[in-house]
């Protein structure tokens, strides 16, 4: 018995059992760890939010809704490999990057052309990611960049997923009612400090707040019918049928070929970009994995960067043969992330082992998408739940963006280059920030400078220089 389950074996103060493989930590269900139920029937429901990147697919490649749902389940089946090989954070997006990567593929014809462009700029974040882990250079490549140029991809990033919404043609002309409730709930249950206050009095009202945006994806499913935007759902029962056999004839290289090396030159600047917002979820990942460390002291997990980059880098490689994505694949869905954190939180009887309730949720987001009841369920209002969650993002990416600069003229910097991001594509927007960066900062292009703008010793400045 104690072969078949090793987790009841594992003594406070240490990781959860695993088989070593090199770089990485086998954790194989049931055997390694717990599987944890709740957490695996919240991704039932959950795998919803997954089910919001086929909007995006249709809309950007043309492709059938079958189709899209192909490319879905075979992203679902590679997020389970971060928790078996040991990375402990539940996978999604590169959110933010979405429209910077709409905005580039867009150039492009729709057709082969268009679709190779995708393959290109999917397979080359890849690769770029598995060296860098490889290397260790990560960290350093990131650090070399401007303060002023990454404040203005992070915030251009974020004016471009609020901007794909309100544009002329967005999908906020189609759900404007259905859009404006939803997204002002949401931004009350997630950040209000008032709903906070009431859910330490209520636990009914914890629990919703633990869910992230999915209480609103249900929501939309009754407010969008009722305002007219959409149609009442129409359940279906059995099992969903993702359509590979037309997803590799059309839309990968075994029925296209192989993209033009000019593809991948021309991707570079918008995968510098991408990588640059990608960095930021490593690093919001491992704070919030030392968070939770700080509380749960009967297992040990350590959050490692180069191994994450091994793991998502090989996932995008990978898709960007079998199923290209335009959602890419990430290091963290921040929101589920900080569920199962505050989970993990409350002690080895609620979770036994981080891994545990990681991968549970991950098997649960996978059945999920099998089944055709929660398929059909949502799919009237998919193009709501993207919404909401390019918005939210846009919000996130704004506070991000700002506190990356260092000073005023850092932000002034990032205001034109994050405008001219959104307008003219991560090409341009590079070439401004470095001109900008050579004007201002001269000799110090890398170091920038730091004024009391931003610190909280600006007025005793201010005090200082008036006594003079």
């Amino acid at each position: 018995m104690r072969v078949f389950a090793q987790w009841k074996t594992r003594k406070s103060g240490e990781p959860a059992p695993y088989i070593p493989f090199g770089p990485f930590q086998i954790r194989l269900p049931f055997i390694h760890y717990r599987f944890e139920w709740p957490d695996y029937l919240q991704g039932l429901l959950m795998c919803a939010v997954d089910l919001a990147a086929i909007p995006l697919l249709t809309q950007l490649l043309g492709m059938p809704f079958e189709v899209a749902l192909a490319i879905i389940v075979l992203n679902g089946l590679f997020y389970l490999a971060h928790h078996l090989l040991g990375d402990p954070c539940v996978p999604g997006w590169i959110t933010p990057a979405i429209p910077l990567i709409m905005i580039y593929c867009q150039q492009f014809p729709e057709g082969p052309e268009r679709i190779h462009s995708l393959i290109a700029f999917q397979m080359m974040l890849g690769i770029l990611s598995i060296f860098l882990g490889a290397t260790g250079l990560a960290s350093k490549i990131v650090r070399l960049i401007p303060s002023a140029i990454k404040s203005g991809i992070i915030i251009g990033a974020g004016l471009a997923a609020i901007i794909s919404i309100f544009q002329v043609g967005g999908r906020f002309e189609s759900f404007p009612w259905s859009i404006s409730i939803a997204v002002g709930i949401a931004f009350y249950l997630l950040y209000s400090a008032h709903f906070a206050q009431l859910q330490q009095r209520f636990s009914v009202l914890n629990t919703i707040g633990k869910l992230g945006i999915f209480p609103i994806i249900l929501l939309a499913v009754i407010i969008a019918p009722l305002f007219g935007e959409a149609k009442w759902p129409d359940i279906k029962w059995g099992f969903s049928q993702p359509d590979f056999k037309t997803l590799w004839e059309q839309y990968t290289i075994f029925g296209i070929g192989f993209p033009p090396i000019s593809m991948f030159i021309t991707a570079i600047p918008t995968v510098l970009a991408t990588y640059i917002v990608l960095f930021g979820d490593i690093l919001q990942n491992k704070a919030l994995v030392a968070d939770g460390q700080a509380v749960r002291t009967d297992e040990v997990v350590k959050y490692k960067s180069s191994r994450a980059h091994l793991i998502f880098g090989g996932r995008n490689t990978i898709m960007s043969i079998v199923g290209p994505d335009v959602t890419m694949c990430g290091p963290i869905w921040s929101a589920m992330q900080v569920v199962m954190i505050e989970r993990w939180k409350k002690g080895r009887q609620a979770m036994d082992s981080f891994f545990g309730g990681i991968g549970s949720f991950r098997w649960g987001t996978n059945t999920g998408l099998l089944l055709m009841p929660i398929v059909s369920l949502v799919e009237p209002i998919l193009g709501i739940a993207l919404a909401l969650t390019l918005l939210i993002q846009g919000y996130v990416n704004m506070k991000i963006g700002v506190l990356e600069a260092k000073c005023g003229k850092d932000l002034g910097i990032a205001g034109i280059v994050a405008a001219i991001l959104c307008i003219k594509g991560a090409g341009w927007a590079f070439a401004a920030g470095i001109l900008l960066c050579g004007l201002i900062f001269g000799r110090d292009f890398f170091k920038g400078e730091v004024d009391y703008t931003f610190t909280k010793d600006h007025d005793k400045q201010l005090e200082g220089e008036g006594n003079d």
